[in-house]
């Protein structure tokens, strides 16, 4: 019985220690959840209204006006951008993410899959691994985006994409990623980064827009730096939305752990109560065999 006592002591020292870690993570992931959500939370306004400043202006644009960024065509070849973390410990984060990546793959363009045509550029250590090990086709450049996360390393995976865009290596760029909302609550989506999505104006009229310097040249100008900013708030709210599902992971492990001392410490203390009948009833058994 020393043995079985012994063992469950062990466990309970184990989960103890796990725990102490569980709780070590949490306080780490608050601590940058709170800076990831403060710049998400400022960038967002901005770059919302930037995407709707553009998308009036391609809408309102002459219908010959050569805008390359925005040119529709046949989707033959296809570029998704997945958003995932760097590290694990996350919950179903990172699966989820990749999950959406294959499922908007098979639904929308399966035909494209088979021959070939649909390129994965990862950003995230996690999704590279994983796009690696199934020997799916992937860009290898940018997974270690978030070792020193900044705009200019952003800026050059959208340059990336504009370039094989308006080369004509691809007809379609996807982004992949979890829009963040509290905490607890993120929501995985996927959105169309290019072509550029033209909006259509209030009545079906052209907006009046006067410009200066000339549209073109102007739209040239503004497109590129204002898809940098989108791609840069997607890469945030990714950022921020792995920060709050490790927190709400790593507080879950701890409320776990919390259940299975409780159980443990049952076990030990029936146990012990065991040990000690079977002590008790062993010296009753020799005492009364002295006395017979």
């Amino acid at each position: 019985m020393s043995g079985a006592l012994k063992e469950v002591r062990n466990r309970i020292k184990s989960v103890q220690s796990t725990q102490q870690i569980t709780k070590a993570m949490k306080m780490v992931s608050a601590a940058k959840l709170r800076r990831a959500q403060d710049a998400i939370t400022q960038m967002r306004p901005y770059a919302q209204k930037l995407q709707e400043m553009l998308s009036n202006i391609i809408g309102s644009a002459d219908g010959d006006l050569n805008i390359a960024l925005a040119a529709e065509r046949p989707a033959e070849k296809v570029l998704i951008i997945v958003v995932t973390s760097d590290r694990g410990l996350c919950g179903g984060y990172n699966s989820n993410l990749i999950k959406l990546a294959k499922l908007r793959i098979a639904e929308h363009y399966p035909e494209q899959a088979a021959k070939g045509n649909v390129t994965l550029l990862p950003l995230g250590k996690k999704g590279y691994e994983h796009f690696q090990k199934n020997n799916l086709k992937a860009v290898n450049q940018y997974w270690d985006v978030f070792t020193g996360l900044s705009f200019e390393r952003v800026q050059e995976v959208a340059l990336y994409a504009m370039e094989a865009f308006k080369n004509k290596e691809v007809d379609r760029v996807e982004v992949v990623y979890s829009e963040f909302k509290n905490a607890a609550t993120q929501r995985f989506v996927s959105e169309q980064f290019l072509p550029v999505k033209k909006s259509t104006p209030a009545g079906g009229k052209k907006a009046d827009f006067i410009f200066e310097p000339a549209q073109e040249s102007l739209i040239a100008e503004l497109m590129p730096k204002i898809l940098n900013t989108q791609l840069f708030k997607a890469v945030l709210d990714a950022n921020a939305s792995e920060h709050g599902a490790r927190m709400t992971a790593m507080d879950k492990a701890s409320d776990n752990a919390n259940e299975l001392l409780k159980t443990l410490k049952i076990s030990y203390n029936r146990a012990r109560q065991a040990a000690i009948t079977t002590e008790l009833t062993e010296i009753v058994s020799g005492a009364a065999a002295l006395q017979g």
